[in-house]
């Protein structure tokens, strides 16, 4: 009995010990269970890109939509990079792909802003770095503010903007994540940044400010 126990115990060692390549291969040769490791692996690194960029309450069907799709696309996976790295441009892009499907239906019109939200916004100036706007939404007002205002943009122009502006990443970076290239994301990073200005500038004229 303890003989069998410890055979176990070498089986789940040596699963645990397995590398992202190792699994996979066992996924693409008809091991389907095997992914389930990849998704333990993966899950957190996952659910913290998906859940800066959508909605709270469809992160967790985003996610699940992310793992089903690099599940299928495994055959296709290559080893030449590190799996979480391309883990990564999978759910970036579906993040993408998420805005642009409420982007044609428009189920988010715009609310009423309360007084504190109006004087954020009239006290947000582009000058300075993006992120610390995005920072300070963690106390309420900037974040619902900019979540609208990032709705108001396409799906192309938000993802680029998010991954530039907000979470400051290298250009490159973010035209790999992307799949676009570093020219394409430079010109829509500036325009994405503009459009936004714009439509936040429009909302304070809109409102005549607060009296």
């Amino acid at each position: 009995m303890m003989h069998r126990l410890c055979i176990i115990d070498d089986m789940r060692e040596h699963t645990a010990n397995e590398s992202d390549v190792e699994i996979i291969n066992r996924v693409v040769h008809g091991d389907a269970d095997a992914f389930e490791r990849l998704m333990e692996r993966y899950q957190n690194h996952v659910f913290t890109i998906v859940g800066r960029r959508v909605l709270r309450m469809d992160v967790e069907e985003v996610a699940h939509d992310i793992f089903v799709r690099a599940y299928l696309s495994l055959p296709s996976y290559r080893a030449k990079g590190d799996f979480g790295s391309w883990l990564s441009k999978i759910s970036v892009r579906a993040c993408c792909d998420y805005w642009r499907e409420r982007y044609r239906r428009r189920e988010r019109p715009m609310s009423t802003l309360t007084e504190d939200q109006m004087k954020w916004l009239e006290r947000v100036t582009f000058e300075a770095s993006m992120r610390a706007h995005a920072d300070s939404a963690s106390l309420g007002e900037a974040r619902e503010i900019l979540a609208w205002a990032l709705d108001r943009l396409s799906p192309e122009d938000r993802a680029v903007l998010e991954l530039v502006h907000i979470e400051e990443r290298p250009v490159a970076e973010a035209a790999e994540l992307l799949g676009r290239s570093v020219a394409n994301v430079k010109v829509r990073a500036f325009r994405s940044r503009r459009k936004l200005r714009a439509t936040l500038e429009k909302l304070i004229a809109e409102r005549g400010g607060i009296k």
